[in-house]
């Protein structure tokens, strides 16, 4: 039986909190939380031990679910590997890139498991692409969202573009050439618009738009690569392929359509989607890479290539707007 402590029960730590409750194999130990106000809903509603001291829920743990804000990620994640407890923490990593290389540091010496919480890696519309061959050479992303004074202690390129870099991270294999980006504050003090650039060595492209001041909520991220368009839409959970037709092809919707080199055969798919919760998904990989001491889906290193490019698409943002 897996012990876990959960650190942060405010609006996702609640989702966190329920979820675990559903996955086999785990025991919740308790909670830790500074707020009296959250501490007293969770105790009403789950009956959970508050436990107001760090050291001793770490103590009575073997993982520690960091739900807190970003601010106290690191030195959460720091008492929990210092201990020798597996770690699961909310994207980002960290608040700082520092604070990210010590904790890549930390975690391998201490060979615990590390798992970042980018949880668009397991959306079902993302899952479902999981056996098909993707190179993509351009990528367009728009993430737009409504105004939420909560998440505004940071940009929202750690709000919320992140979640698009790691998935591009995780498609592209190449290393970042370059980024150009532009960001405005509009309702908060950091930069609550972008728009990027990345550049790869491979000459992949990838174009991103993230906004959490708009007026209707978008999630969608177009694939472009040799023969094929396939287009990802996280929110509505919907996948299509569109590709030039090959004899494997059997099942699909097929038409043609004229190009100056002739007829050209095109094969389109709307794979079916196996709807999931994903946050349930993502905690019970970390369980079970904890209990088969395998590979977490979403390791620290990951989180720190996705803070890294992050980060350098913000100071690009601040020296734009000094000029």
């Amino acid at each position: 039986m897996l012990k876990v402590g959960i650190f942060g029960v405010g609006h996702l730590g609640k989702f966190h909190l329920n979820n675990w409750k559903e996955i086999s194999n785990v025991e919740i130990i308790g909670f830790f939380d500074p707020s009296n106000a959250n501490a007293e809903l969770i105790n009403s509603q789950f009956q959970l031990k508050r436990f107001t001291n760090i050291n001793k829920l770490l103590d009575a743990c073997d993982a520690a679910d960091i739900v807190a804000p970003t601010t106290s990620h690191y030195s959460l994640c720091k008492a929990a590997i210092l201990k020798s407890k597996h770690v699961f923490v909310e994207k980002p990593l960290a608040n700082t890139i520092e604070e990210a290389r010590e904790l890549l540091k930390l975690a391998k010496e201490a060979n615990i498991k590390f798992q970042v919480g980018h949880v668009e890696r397991f959306n079902p519309a993302f899952l479902v692409l999981q056996d098909q061959k993707l190179a993509p050479m351009f990528i367009e992303v728009h993430r737009l969202s409504q105004f939420n004074p909560r998440g505004t202690d940071v940009s929202v390129i750690l709000d919320l573009m992140i979640h698009d870099i790691d998935i591009i991270l995780k498609l592209v294999d190449s290393n970042v050439k370059s980024v150009s980006a532009n960001g405005v504050s509009v309702m908060s003090d950091t930069p609550d618009i972008a728009n990027v650039r990345i550049e790869f060595d491979n000459g992949c492209v990838a174009n991103l738009t993230s906004s959490r001041i708009s007026v209707k909520k978008m999630r969608k991220m177009r694939l472009f690569q040799k023969n094929s368009y396939i287009s990802i839409d996280f929110l509505e959970k919907k996948t299509e392929i569109t590709k030039l037709k090959t004899p494997e092809d059997t099942d699909a919707f097929t038409f043609e359509i004229d190009t100056n080199h002739g007829k050209k055969s095109i094969a389109y798919y709307s794979p079916k989607i196996q709807d999931n919760n994903a946050i349930k998904m993502e905690l019970e990989s970390f369980r079970d890479a904890i209990i088969n001491n395998t590979n977490t889906i979403v390791s620290e290193v990951d989180g720190f290539r996705a803070m890294e490019v992050a980060h350098l698409i913000l100071e690009k943002i601040a020296r734009t707007n000094q000029n």
